[in-house]
């Protein structure tokens, strides 16, 4: 009996031993949820008295999608917890109906919804389409990824590659608008599930928004590809958007052979999906928010992407003046003898790096809420934003990314 004691004790040291690094994992989430407080707390109200910045969505799919069991509901819910003003709807079509007709659409408890879908043309190439006219179901299915894009281009749609990290008609393809350059749901496949499920059993119930900040990789790969996109043939327009690909249906579960649940970590309920990363869509003050003012911005790229979960960028802008006239992201500027002077600025102060063509051209030396820089070279500019307030590793991950100003 003193030996199977003396065994039960020593089973229960290292289990409490191995469990100690997740103890104190739940302790640095503590420090950072305090931390990402306080930066809202410090934040600037927005004064921009010519722009009006919207957050929301876009690449959201319900249970009309075929693998999510979200409802509409559900959807409206979570957007409204996050103050979000609009959602972007990315059902995919099915044979037996028209999912784009029957998903969300208009003005719902103060949100705007869009419909749109998620097309695929193979397991490669997917698009977000969205706007316009929908394309009709009497056509025979398009023999090419590039057909796929004209014919939505045709009825008036935008189109925007999805999953770049899956796409392969870089070199064909032609046409459309942007590209997602950060996907929710594949940074997803970088989650480690037996760290994620002890971390959840310690850290689940306090923070479970923060869970993600785990496994958050910077889209380093897709940034590559829209810089070479971009200035490609002296400049192409490419709009960069966040997918936020929300299904409410990543996480881990446990049933029993009946079929009941006995544990459950669910990492992507709508709540949080729409809560980690955003699209801001600045739209004209004065103008309301509409299906046709939001996608105008977004067709001009006068937008930005935040991973607003780190802290709210609400406010965040990239300027450039030529001295005869001033320009937003998304815009073109001519340059002038005087040069064109590009201005960043935050709500909170930050490490801000410029980027041209890929390369960094410009950055502040700390942290500081706004930056400025005088060119006389043409080329496409983006602006990338940090936190260094927050801990390694977030402290070099991508807080705001930017669309380019097109100095021409």
């Amino acid at each position: 009996m003193k030996r199977l004691l003396k065994i039960l004790a020593v089973v229960i040291v290292v289990a409490l031993l191995t469990q100690t690094p997740f103890i104190y994992r739940r302790y640095q989430l503590g420090r950072l949820n305090a931390k990402i407080q306080e930066l809202n707390h410090a934040r600037d109200a927005d004064a921009d008295t010519l722009y009006a910045d919207y957050k929301g969505a876009i690449h959201v799919h319900s249970f009309l999608g075929g693998h999510s069991a979200g409802t509409f509901a559900d959807i409206t819910r979570a957007a409204q917890s996050n103050g979000l003003a609009f959602v972007v709807m990315s059902e995919h079509p099915s044979g037996d109906y028209d999912t784009r007709a029957l998903t969300l659409k208009g003005v719902r408890g103060g949100v705007l919804f869009v419909p749109g879908n998620e097309t695929s043309e193979s397991d490669a190439d997917r698009f977000l389409t969205f706007g316009g006219t929908a394309t009709t179901g009497d056509l025979p299915a398009p023999s090419s990824t590039q057909e796929s894009i004209d014919r939505a281009c045709a009825a008036g749609q935008l189109v925007f590659v999805a999953h770049p990290e899956t796409f392969r008609s870089w070199r064909e393809a032609s046409g459309f608008d942007g590209m997602e350059i950060y996907n929710l749901h594949a940074n997803a496949k970088y989650i480690n599930r037996p760290l994620l499920f002890f971390d959840g059993l310690w850290s689940y119930r306090s923070y479970p928004h923060l869970l993600w900040t785990r496994f958050y990789e910077s889209p380093a790969a897709n940034l590559q590809r829209f810089d070479e996109l971009t200035a490609a043939e002296g400049g192409r327009k490419i709009v960069a958007i966040a997918g936020n690909d929300a299904h409410a249906n990543v996480g881990l579960a446990f049933q029993d052979l009946a079929g009941h649940t006995l544990f459950a970590l669910r990492l992507d309920p709508y709540e949080r999906s729409f809560q980690v990363v955003r699209t801001h869509a600045l739209v004209e003050r004065g103008q309301p928010l509409n299906e046709e003012n939001l996608l105008s911005a977004l067709a001009r790229g006068h937008a930005y992407v935040a991973f607003d979960i780190l802290c709210d960028a609400s406010g965040f802008r990239f300027t450039a003046t030529n001295g005869a006239e001033q320009r937003l992201m998304g815009d073109d500027i001519a340059r002038s003898g005087a040069g064109v002077r590009l201005r960043v600025t935050t709500p909170v102060r930050s490490r801000i790096e410029i980027i041209r063509n890929g390369q960094v051209v410009s950055e502040t030396r700390g942290e500081a809420s706004s930056h400025e820089w005088t060119t006389n070279e043409a080329g496409v500019y983006r602006v990338v934003c940090y936190l260094p307030q927050l801990s390694a590793p977030l402290d070099a991950k991508p807080w705001i990314i930017s669309n380019p100003i097109y100095v021409r």
